[in-house]
């Protein structure tokens, strides 16, 4: 039988990690150590705890009910612990960091005036570079590093991490809920549908802009209309919501925009905002990040300063 007594706490956090990548190759890599040393490692906790915890499947491991029923519980204890230690490892003031963010113009046109101000304050020696976001699940960029936070609307990220949960599974991925917010039909000031009841009918018999991220000719918009038996003609796709505003600004297209967005584009008069003749769900921005990373220090300072220019931007009292 396991005893907590001498058990060894490195094994451990050779457990998360495996249980996280289900890879014992980037396992070892998160861990700064040789696969051998990792297997080795698993070897000792299967002895501890008298189970396989994880067996060889395909290009991976695959983890056994009694694994997958401890690693709730050995995840939160670390993060815990690590969390109490985490903040002296980095000062703000002193750091020289350089933190790779992924979002799209409309997020970064809210949030970053805030972050830049708290960058100029807390962290003069910080530097931000902004990526665009060109998707809307992001892990894989995550999980290979490219960045260290995603922040815009996932709704299928968050289904498939809530079905995680559910299902006993911790995650690779956290996330923070930043604000919410709600798309808009928009079009030129004095266009036709500027005036009257913006039907579903007449919606649908206009020609519309979509913004894509990933170049997709078909969004949740698409989708909503599709679930009502009705579609759209889009003429043109682009990739940013400041072209989308520019576009419609000077012609007679329509496009779908965060309503927040239209008031820092610039040109908000000369754009008429409407409301949507469907239902379409709300807008819920999050911050995504590999759990890896958010262990870090700095991490937590990134996040935290990111909440914070949310805050100033939606919430400013």
């Amino acid at each position: 039988m396991a005893s907590f007594r001498n058990l060894d706490l490195n094994l451990l956090r050779v457990f998360d990690q495996v249980m996280t990548e289900r890879n014992l190759t980037r396992a070892a890599r998160n861990l700064n150590m040789t696969q051998p040393a990792v297997s080795n490692a698993l070897n000792r906790l299967r002895e501890s705890l008298g189970d396989r915890l994880v067996t060889r499947s395909g290009y991976g491991v695959e983890p056994t009910p009694r694994a997958v029923a401890l690693w709730p519980a050995v995840s939160d204890a670390l993060r815990q612990l690590e969390a109490s230690f985490a903040p002296g490892d980095f000062t703000a003031s002193e750091a020289n960091n350089t933190f790779v963010l992924a979002m799209a113009d409309a997020t970064a046109a809210e949030l970053m005036p805030g972050l830049v101000e708290i960058i100029e304050t807390d962290a003069p020696g910080v530097s931000m570079r902004v990526l665009p976001l060109t998707t809307r699940d992001p892990r894989k960029l995550l999980d290979e590093g490219l960045i260290d936070l995603a922040v815009g609307f996932f709704p299928a990220v968050l289904a498939d991490l809530t079905a995680q949960a559910q299902a006993g599974r911790v995650a690779p991925f956290d996330h923070e809920r930043l604000y919410h917010g709600e798309y808009v039909c928009v079009m030129r000031d004095g266009h036709p549908l500027s005036r009257g009841p913006l039907t579903l009918k007449r919606y649908c018999d206009a020609h519309h802009l979509l913004v894509s991220f990933s170049g997709r000719p078909f969004g949740f918009i698409d989708q909503a209309l599709a679930s009502l038996g009705q579609k759209r003609r889009v003429v043109l796709t682009v990739n940013q919501f400041f072209t989308a505003g520019r576009v419609v600004s000077t012609s007679d297209l329509l496009t779908v925009l965060p309503r927040h967005f239209v008031r820092v584009t610039g040109m908000a008069e000369q754009l008429t905002v409407r409301e949507l003749p469907f239902s379409v769900p709300p807008v819920h921005v999050e911050s995504l990040w590999h759990r890896r990373q958010g262990q870090r220090g700095d991490h937590a300072w990134l996040r935290l300063a990111v909440a914070a220019a949310a805050k100033k931007a939606f919430n400013p009292d």
